[in-house]
């Protein structure tokens, strides 16, 4: 059998116009779908997330005593979790106890004499002023009878019998037997009356101020135990027992975990895409498994330039806004200073 030559071999017939058409249409329509797709995933993407750089931020308390004094005993150690109202510390007492019992005392004291003084004269106080006035005018009488027989001998006797130095004395005692009754008479007079309302004024004052001094004595007592004022962690342990403190010098340093939030810097282009309560997300090296959620808790009104201690150098010479992002941190995972990086984006508002 002969094999056919090269020049008896047909050229492929090329495809209809009618073909040709239905090529062309099908492939307007995928450009079409490709468009419409791109068009729908990027309305339904919305803007893109924002992502700002910081550092994990919380407060923290320095306590110390409100007095001077020398510690007694300290009953945290670093990284205890200490509660509103715990004791945390204890000065030494001993001179202090002992000035308020005799603080206490005066005030004793003067709380008796003010009731005395509004009780004014007892009837036995009475009933002896007027027999001091009885007596005075019994001894009244008697000198005045005693100058009377002394003045009449010397009148008889022509000054024979008695001496005219007798009855200047006769006279004398009469006069001091007169005066004796009036005094006698006034201190009546009082006893029945009773304290003046300046006495009782007077012995008022005196017991409020006692009283003042035990009531700051009192506090001074309390003051000596340093009492955590919330919830929150021992941080730094200052002092130490027998050091001498003064109110200037802190005994305890406390970090308040909740709640605790990120300082980052949002440059004013993205300024109008933030709002407080805005949803966030915090990511952090030492947890790359899950991120902390978080909402914008504040943002500054004031711009600044952009710290050194944010990682990111195209924003080093920025102006930008603070802006704080709390974190919700149940575990206490987070520690102040972890460099942070937080995403804003569309979401529901934190909580």
């Amino acid at each position: 059998m002969n094999a056919p030559s090269l020049d008896s071999a047909q050229p492929p017939a090329a495809p209809s116009p009618r073909w040709r058409r239905r090529l062309a249409l099908a492939a307007g329509l995928l450009v079409a779908a490709a468009l419409v797709l791109w068009w729908y995933a990027g309305r339904s993407a919305g803007p893109a997330a924002i992502v700002l750089y910081g550092n994990v931020d919380l407060r923290e308390v320095n306590l110390a005593f409100n007095d001077s004094g020398r510690i007694e005993s300290i009953a945290v150690q670093e990284g205890d979790a200490v509660h509103r109202g715990e004791a945390v510390a204890q000065l030494d007492t001993r001179r202090l106890r002992p000035m308020l019992a005799e603080a206490q005392a005066r005030a004793v004291a003067a709380q008796a004499a003010l009731r005395r003084l509004q009780h004014g004269s007892r009837p036995q106080e009475i009933a002896q002023a007027r027999a001091n006035l009885a007596l005075a005018r019994a001894q009244q009488r008697q000198m005045r009878a005693q100058y009377s027989r002394i003045a009449w001998v010397f009148r008889r006797s022509a000054g024979q019998a008695v001496s005219r130095q007798d009855v200047t004395d006769a006279r004398a005692a009469a006069a001091v037997a007169a005066a004796r009754v009036r005094v006698a008479s006034e201190a009546l007079h009082l006893a029945v009356l009773g304290p003046r309302r300046q006495d009782i004024a007077q012995a008022t004052a005196l017991l409020a101020a006692d009283r003042a001094e035990v009531a700051l004595l009192r506090q001074e007592l309390a003051d000596a135990t340093l009492r955590a004022p919330l919830d929150a962690l021992v941080r730094t342990r200052i002092g130490e027992p027998g050091d001498m403190v003064s109110p200037q010098s802190p005994v305890l340093t406390l970090a308040i975990t909740n709640p605790k939030w990120v300082r980052a810097y949002i440059p004013e282009t993205d300024l109008a895409r933030v709002h407080p309560g805005m949803a966030a997300s915090v990511a952090v090296d030492a947890f790359t498994q899950h991120r902390f959620a978080g909402w914008v808790g504040f943002i500054s009104s004031t711009a600044e330039f952009t710290p050194k201690t944010v990682q990111t150098p195209q924003l080093r010479t920025s102006l930008v806004y603070e802006i704080r992002v709390f974190v919700k941190d149940p575990h206490d995972e987070l520690r102040l200073g972890m460099p942070a990086t937080v995403y804003l984006g569309p979401g529901r508002s934190g909580a």
